[in-house]
């Protein structure tokens, strides 16, 4: 009997034996397989998403007058006058409430911050002076209602329309977009291009 139970328990070592050999192969053959490619869920019209860097929007500005550090300067877009002002560091003699503080920046515009009693050029600026060599120009930028109702064929109407087009669409970058507005053609833009301006 003892005997017998020898050869069953040798039996049963060397089944044992095999099986966790052959479980040994397929274990090394399963390791070897090359994982299969990950996969997204996506939707049938889904496509690849690439990665947008933002782009920051800039406008460069040109401050001059009372200030400590004229120069040109850049701003996000969006930027009003005061922030152009600030970065200049106005001068103690700097009269910055005689500026549309509040007016937007323009890309490629001048502001020149006056100096408290000196007379301005043209008129109250929107951000800044108008040009010297064009005085009484009505900045389309600025110009209060009343302003733009006084230019010929500009009722109150249309001067509201003017004014709600620069809020809605952003300043004028050019006297020519005037036209843009709804009301005011070419033979009306005839009438006031040598009385505006946009800066």
């Amino acid at each position: 009997m003892i005997q017998v139970d020898r050869r069953a328990q040798a039996l049963l070592l060397v089944l044992a034996a095999a099986l966790l050999f052959g479980a040994g192969i397929k274990y090394a053959r399963w390791t070897m397989q090359p994982a299969p490619p990950q996969v997204i869920a996506a939707g049938a019209n889904d496509s690849p998403v690439r990665e947008q860097t933002p782009v920051q929007q800039e406008l460069a500005v040109h401050l001059s007058g009372a200030v400590q550090f004229p120069g040109v300067y850049r701003v996000p877009k969006g930027s009003r006058v005061i922030d152009g002002v600030e970065k200049a560091k106005p001068t103690e003699e700097a009269d910055i409430q005689a500026l549309n503080l509040a007016a937007p920046l323009i890309d490629g515009q001048k502001i020149t911050v006056p100096k408290k009693g000196e007379p301005l050029v043209g008129g109250a600026p929107a951000g800044g002076v108008p040009a010297a060599s064009q005085p009484g120009l009505i900045n389309i930028n600025s110009a209060t209602l009343e302003q733009l109702d006084s230019l010929p064929g500009i009722g109150p109407a249309l001067a509201q329309r003017i004014i709600d087009y620069r809020n809605n669409k952003g300043p004028f970058r050019d006297i020519k977009d005037l036209t843009n507005v709804s009301g005011i053609g070419e033979a009306k833009y005839n009438q006031l291009k040598d009385l505006i301006s946009v800066y």
